[in-house]
């Protein structure tokens, strides 16, 4: 009993022990759980850096000879490629030093000779020389009689001069400007107004410009002025020679008739003036002036005006049903059918057809 009691008072410091040993043990549990996870890392590492290692060591090996075989290749091609373009180089420095010899040799001995050269040079330089001294006294001559002429222009506008002031040459009663009593001798040109001739001017005669009116034209060309082609020439009259017409077939189409065309028959404005008669005749023919405005609220507040022909106090006119140009024929006078009068719309489009032909013509 005493054995219970006992191990009933150290049944908690039993607990507390095994449950001391138990957390002591998991803790080295860890401890080298983790050690040995660190152990097979640091292993493994080692292991694939070293096959790493390896497999880079073996690309580098690899790479070496694959570079070195590639540029062993392309160092030989571009040797040959050196090679060629050397011999090439040769061969061609070669033929132009062949070329140049046979082209020299062939100058020398065909083409080019010294002595006739020099002969030839000689002849162009006596050739110059002489086509030289000829331009010189060519040049010579114009000067002299370009120096001449101006002489002779100048002596021309003094004689002009002359004869346009000679109203001032000195008489037997007054001496003139040229001939003052102070000077020992006259002027020169005192003893030039007495050689020249005092100058007249003759009166231009105005020409009276002819007033050819259109009336007077077709006058000229009535039935009385126009030459008649019934009159032949006379007999003894020879033909003249060459590639001429007949006299009669100039005459009439010198004098022929005025035939006036579209342009110069209408008047310019005959469009305009057409275009304002259809405008007025559609005011005169509008009752109200205001625009119409159908399928829209701008008539609804507004009051309904009626027209004048519903709303007279004769009755309903009856402009709709029967219009003053519908035709009767029962009232016809015969029985041949006759034109209406033209609207003033159809008088626009007849008007525009002929402007728009007009203008086309023209």
């Amino acid at each position: 009993m005493a054995t219970l009691v006992r191990l009933q008072a150290r049944s908690k410091f039993v607990a507390q022990q095994y449950y001391f040993r138990n957390s002591v043990v998991d803790i080295f549990r860890k401890k080298e759980y983790d050690a040995a996870v660190k152990i097979q890392s640091w292993f493994r590492g080692c292991q694939v850096r070293a096959y790493i290692r390896n497999l880079h060591r073996v690309a580098t090996i690899i790479q070496k000879w694959w570079r070195s075989y590639s540029g062993r290749q392309e160092y030989q091609l571009i040797v040959k490629f050196a090679s060629c373009a050397m011999k090439m180089n040769l061969y061609n420095a070669m033929a132009v030093r062949i070329q140049r010899r046979w082209r020299g040799y062939r100058i020398r001995k065909y083409c080019f000779n010294y002595f006739y050269l020099k002969e030839y040079l000689k002849a162009v330089s006596e050739t110059n020389d002489a086509i030289r001294e000829a331009l010189e006294e060519f040049a010579e001559m114009k000067e002299r009689e370009e120096k001449k002429a101006d002489l002779e222009r100048e002596e021309k506008k003094r004689d002009y001069q002359a004869r346009k002031t000679h109203y001032l040459l000195s008489t037997k009663q007054i001496p003139g400007i040229y001939n003052s009593p102070f000077r020992k001798d006259p002027d020169p040109w005192e003893l030039r107004l007495q050689k020249a001739k005092p100058l007249t001017y003759q009166r231009s005669k105005v020409k009276q410009k002819r007033c050819i009116s259109l009336s007077s034209w077709l006058a000229c060309t009535s039935a009385r002025s126009f030459p008649r082609s019934e009159i032949l020439p006379p007999i003894d009259r020879k033909q003249c020679q060459g590639p001429f017409r007949d006299i009669t077939e100039v005459l009439e189409q010198r004098y022929k008739p005025l035939e006036p065309t579209l342009w110069v028959a209408e008047p310019i404005s005959e469009l305009k003036v057409a275009r304002e008669e259809f405008r007025r005749q559609e005011w005169m023919r509008d009752v109200n002036d205001n625009m119409f405005l159908p399928f829209s609220s701008y008539h609804k507040n507004k009051k309904y005006t009626p027209l004048m022909h519903s709303s007279s106090k004769y009755g309903p006119n009856s402009y709709g049903s029967q219009h003053f140009r519908d035709e009767n024929p029962k009232k016809w006078i015969c029985d041949k059918d006759f034109q209406t009068v033209l609207p003033s719309f159809d008088l626009f489009s007849k008007y525009g057809k002929l402007y728009s032909k007009a203008g086309q013509i023209i």
